[in-house]
């Protein structure tokens, strides 16, 4: 089988763009690997592509679900395999493009084999999370499985239930599930394009970006969001920067307010975006600015591929 190809990096670092280019000139498909993406009406600040950029190259695993479902790195891989085999059987280069370090090394490297999930503890979790707040369960967290709270993000609702779920069902952290075995026995071969940029410019282009979705609109699709009843408690809403622009909505905060934290919020995920894909292996690593006025040395690795 040859190699898929995966394209990687920290937010901003221009993945969308080149992603676009590559499945325009060789005929591939694009598989989404954000974690966001996913979700129905979270449109803008997850920098979803456009209906015109839906129209030129087939995407795949965008809007496909509600905002109050759960996602998990098991179900995104579970859901590209399959999508990856329809694109194969049809000839076409699959492209597997996001941010997200965990679902991009769960789908190339096979998933770790964990317990499964226990409704009733589920259940539990998600009253204490109702009437004490995440603060109370990241704290329990930090207590049970120090490893999982240190890495995850500031409310990630979803991680946190998770890895108490798993502590509290099992009597082992999750951590330990973990590095009993890292990675699966079903790994995807993949040529993993990697693309960084210098801090400062990076840091540059979040600033400009959060600016432009609110030029875009952002403001009233959160306002439209909580209109039709959605809850910031929502999985959907763990898109940086909604549920600041939500405050703002609802009065709680200045328009400014909303745009310095989701800047800050952006910047310091773009920071761990960093350091996780640093760790990986096998990353082919090219210069962002410098691909974006010449892909010819992405453009002629890959038709080369193995």
């Amino acid at each position: 089988m040859r190699p898929i190809v995966a394209i990687l990096g920290a937010t901003a670092t221009g993945k969308s763009a080149l992603a676009m280019r590559v499945a325009t000139e060789l005929r591939g498909e694009i598989v989404n690997a954000d974690a966001l993406q996913v979700y129905r009406g979270f449109d803008i600040g997850t920098a979803k592509p456009s209906a015109e950029e839906q129209r030129r190259v087939r995407h795949h695993l965008i809007d496909i679900l509600e905002p109050h479902q759960q996602y998990s790195a098991g179900e995104f891989v579970r859901r590209a395999r399959q999508v990856i085999a329809e694109i194969e059987e049809r000839g076409a280069l699959p492209l597997v493009v996001g941010g997200s370090g965990l679902y991009i090394r769960s789908l190339l490297e096979g998933i770790s084999p964990l317990p499964p999930a226990e409704p009733a503890t589920r259940a539990e979790l998600t009253e204490r999370l109702a009437a004490e707040g995440l603060a109370a369960l990241r704290s329990e967290l930090a207590e049970l499985d120090p490893v999982t709270e240190k890495r995850l993000a500031t409310g990630d609702t979803q991680r946190v239930m998770r890895a108490l779920e798993v502590a509290l069902a099992t009597g082992r952290p999750l951590s330990e599930w973990i590095a009993e075995n890292p990675r699966g026995d079903d790994a995807l071969p993949a040529i993993r394009v990697g693309l960084t940029l210098p801090r400062s410019i990076l840091y540059d282009r979040i600033e400009l970006r959060v600016a432009r979705m609110v030029e875009a609109g952002w403001v009233s699709e959160v306002d439209s969001l909580l209109r039709f009843g959605l809850e910031t408690s929502f999985p959907a809403f763990a898109a940086i920067g909604y549920r600041q622009v939500a405050r703002h909505v609802q009065g709680e905060w200045s328009l400014r307010e909303a745009i310095e934290d989701t800047v800050g919020a952006t910047r310091r995920f773009a920071k761990r975006q960093a350091t996780w894909f640093r760790r990986e292996t096998d990353v082919r690593w090219f210069a962002a600015q410098e691909i974006e006025l010449d892909p010819a040395p992405v453009m002629e690795m890959l038709r080369n591929r193995a």
